[in-house]
């Protein structure tokens, strides 16, 4: 499978590049992720945590509304 992907990019000149430039934006990327979890606010991480919880207690209530009319 290799020879079919190799072949036809060894006839691009500077190629080499490209897996360079690659890990570097995984790098980077995961690198300002981790920097921004342990730096983000606890307040703003329940905030968006509870999120999904309020939604459901949202269609909960507008379920039970609908079943008493």
């Amino acid at each position: 499978m290799l020879k079919f992907v190799k072949g036809p990019l060894e006839s691009i000149e500077g190629v080499a590049i490209y897996p360079i430039i690659s890990l570097l934006i995984f790098f980077i990327f995961f690198t300002a992720l981790f920097w921004w979890v342990f730096t983000a606010k606890k307040d703003y991480i329940k905030k968006v945590s509870d999120i999904p919880l309020e939604l459901d207690e949202e269609n909960t209530m507008e379920f039970n509304q609908k079943e008493n009319r």
